[in-house]
């Protein structure tokens, strides 16, 4: 073991260099197997094989299809988090680059989960290895979670694993893309469905009918209004929160005929004092859905994994704040100071994270740290930077060590 923190730091910096080619070689190899949400299978494999390879002590897949690897032992438990999965690729004309070639121009991969965010999960496992080979784990068990299905459903994978893996970290790391600054929170968010019923008639003769859409149309332009006003109450740190319709459809007979019901699709995001019960009164009040005598319905979450298993939650996943001086933000923003060289910047996402369940869920302290900037992702252009692989990877090396010396 390295004798002082500026040692350790210089010999991870020095390993993570060397290894930089392998850690790029593996986030390609990554990419190159497609694994939306619930078709995780062939990438998880590839962890798998990757943490046995670099000589992690245990590796596992749980029933949801989680991958587990720990290297070291001890009381103090951390926990390296990234999701394995990715969203689609959407409009194939739309990429300049093949997005599973895992593409490395100019110093950059690119190509779908590069930046998210399979680059992150690619510097965590190498780093865990590097923290391993130097000894820098007295005392810690640092465990590197490859999980499923984050982007149809954050932090359902991390729901099963606190609840039914056996797994209770003291702290966990989010690998999701933070351009190299430590992140300390985010908006919540959660998914609502409100529908109005109509009566049919036949198109010829629609003043015999109600027409649904007709009866959703205020409504959703009071839904656009009510994301204006949110933004007078917004929070200091996470901003305000905001609501936006994201699909609408209705039902007819035919295609000749008066619609007989209207359903949209509510994404609405929550800021720090927001409820899942004051988010649904809001709606719940707005005249349209009052005169309509509309249902506001938050939604479940019930699909299987690509192991089968069906692990259902509710689409509402909680707000999470650390307060800057939280052990756990200091450990990060030591750790970054050693790797990087530099204090980082301290921000929050403006996405979601996992963090939803393991902070906002089962509070358990969360921090985030990851290369690439979160604006590419679910882009054409995702991507990540090589320099910050590699400056991620001396962080995930140096932060078991930080977080367990602040303890």
């Amino acid at each position: 073991m390295p004798d002082s923190t500026a040692d350790a730091a210089r010999a991870v910096a020095a390993l993570a260099a060397r290894e930089t080619p392998e850690i790029v070689r593996f986030l390609r190899e990554m990419i190159a197997l497609p694994s939306e949400s619930g078709r995780e299978g062939a990438v998880a494999a590839r962890v798998t094989a990757e943490m046995e390879r670099l000589g992690f002590d245990e590796v596992r897949r749980d029933a949801l299809g989680n991958v587990l690897g720990r290297v070291g032992d001890g009381p103090t438990v951390v926990a390296l988090d990234g999701h394995m999965d990715t969203v689609g690729v959407g409009d194939p004309s739309t990429w300049s680059r093949d997005p599973y070639a895992g593409e490395e121009r100019d110093g950059i991969v690119y190509g779908r989960g590069a930046g998210d965010q399979e680059g992150g999960l690619a510097a965590a496992v190498h780093g865990a290895a590097i923290a391993k080979r130097l000894g820098l784990l007295d005392g810690v068990a640092l465990w590197v979670t490859g999980t499923v299905m984050e982007e149809d459903c954050d932090g359902l994978c991390w729901q099963y694993i606190l609840r039914e893996g056996g797994l209770a970290p003291d702290v966990v790391v989010i690998t999701e893309p933070t351009d190299l600054g430590v992140y300390r929170g985010q908006r919540g968010r959660m998914e609502m469905e409100v529908r109005v019923q109509g009566r049919s008639a036949h198109g010829s003769m629609p003043d015999l009918g109600v027409n649904a859409v007709y009866r959703m149309a205020p409504i959703v332009a009071q839904i656009e209004e009510l994301h204006c006003r949110l933004a007078e109450r917004a929070d200091p740190f996470l901003g305000p929160g905001s609501v936006t319709l994201s699909d609408i459809r209705a039902t007819a007979p035919s295609l000749c005929a008066v619609a007989d019901s209207c359903t949209i699709h509510v994404d609405r995001r929550l800021t720090r004092g927001e409820t899942i019960e004051s988010a649904v009164a809001e709606i719940a009040a707005l005249p349209g859905v009052v005169a309509a005598g509309a249902t506001v319905t938050v939604l479940d979450y019930a699909a299987a994994a690509y192991t089968g298993l069906v692990y259902p939650t509710r689409k509402y996943y909680p707000t999470w704040v650390l307060e800057e001086d939280h052990p756990a933000v200091r450990a990060a923003v030591a750790a970054a100071g050693d790797a990087l060289g530099a204090r980082p910047r301290i921000g929050r996402w403006n996405f979601s994270t996992n963090g939803v369940a393991t902070c906002g869920l089962h509070g358990v302290p969360t921090v985030g740290f990851g290369p690439g900037d979160e604006v590419h992702a679910h882009t054409p252009d995702d991507q990540v930077p090589v320099a910050q692989l590699t400056a991620a990877a001396r962080f995930y090396a140096l932060f078991p060590r930080r977080f367990a010396d602040g303890r």
